[in-house]
């Protein structure tokens, strides 16, 4: 069951962020917007930690762990947390995906080419519409923008185009 609810929600979000793409001219990458998610090492994660049969670890009291399949709380949280960092680096429509950590411990703040910029942006509208909540985008990302590093070209383009 967990795989039919994740798989509805998939196509979902896939229909719109392609129909909110197609509106900017970025046909084939509305088509293959999250392929990925398609991918075992993404896919079971995300069915398991958002449809599985205790979706609501977060809500455990402390102290008890509680199994899942074998696996624990803890176990498909990691899961998740793995899947959701191989996501982000696979489609650089994230802006997550243009955060370079240097050797030397420091980070640049790259700068996002148009197109990714634009699928982003097609990317958070579809989520939004996917989930329920109707073209939320400016009100999420206003407020979500303190948590993401975008570069300063970047912020100015999506504060303009939101």
């Amino acid at each position: 069951m967990k795989h039919l609810k994740y798989a509805s929600y998939v196509i979902r979000h896939k229909w719109f962020v392609m129909l909110e793409c197609f509106k900017v001219g970025l046909y084939w990458r509305g088509l293959t917007h999250d392929l990925s998610k398609l991918l075992p090492d993404e896919w079971f994660p995300y069915a398991n930690y958002f449809y599985g049969n205790c979706p609501s670890f977060k809500d455990l009291p402390a102290g008890i762990k509680e199994t899942f399949f074998g696996k624990t709380k803890e176990d498909v949280e990691k899961d998740f947390d793995f899947a959701w960092l191989l996501h982000q680096k696979r489609n650089p429509h994230h802006w997550q995906w243009w955060i370079l950590i240097e050797d030397d411990g420091g980070t640049k703040i790259l700068d996002i080419p148009l197109k990714f910029r634009k699928e982003m942006l097609a990317d958070w509208r579809g989520a939004g519409k996917a989930q329920g909540y109707g073209d939320n985008t400016k009100t999420w990302y206003e407020k979500n923008k303190g948590k993401m590093q975008l570069h300063p070209e970047t912020k100015k383009w999506i504060e303009k185009n939101i």
